[in-house]
């Protein structure tokens, strides 16, 4: 991954018990729960709840694609920060990269891709545009 451009948006977060496998490390699959709650946060911070966002104009997102890399353990009660770099931002998609750091030390990094469905039909649709045009001044130049 490439160093970011913009200082990326963080979310901290503590590691519970529920997060973690029989010896006390995160198991491998909550990591992209962890980046989901930091995208949502990140969203939050631009003003667009997920709910609201989906009663006021039918848009949800979906996952479409991940790649997550582990590169030390994190473990109960651990404090975390993840990040949220916007990528790229098309007209239905966006793809993120996401970094949770231990302090200075990665733990893992992944990239996400992201549709907009409608959610009714969960067809492509174009992002409504105030989050398009907030997003836009997420991206690096």
């Amino acid at each position: 991954m490439t160093a970011p451009s913009l200082t990326p948006f963080a979310h901290t977060l503590r590691i519970y018990w529920e997060d973690t496998d029989a010896g006390g490390v995160v198991f491998y699959a909550n990591y992209l729960k962890l980046f989901e709650r930091a995208r949502t946060e990140w969203l939050r911070s631009m003003g667009f709840g997920q709910e609201e966002l989906r009663m006021q104009t039918g848009a949800i997102f979906i996952v479409s694609q991940t790649s997550v890399r582990y590169l030390r353990p994190a473990r109960l009660d651990d404090l975390l920060r993840v990040t949220v770099e916007l990528r790229h931002a098309g007209q239905a998609s966006m793809t993120i990269a996401q970094v949770a750091w231990r302090g200075d030390e990665r733990v893992a990094e992944g990239e996400i891709r992201i549709g907009c469905v409608d959610a009714q039909s969960f067809r492509p649709r174009r992002i409504p545009d105030p989050l398009l045009q907030a997003m836009a001044t997420h991206l690096p130049t």
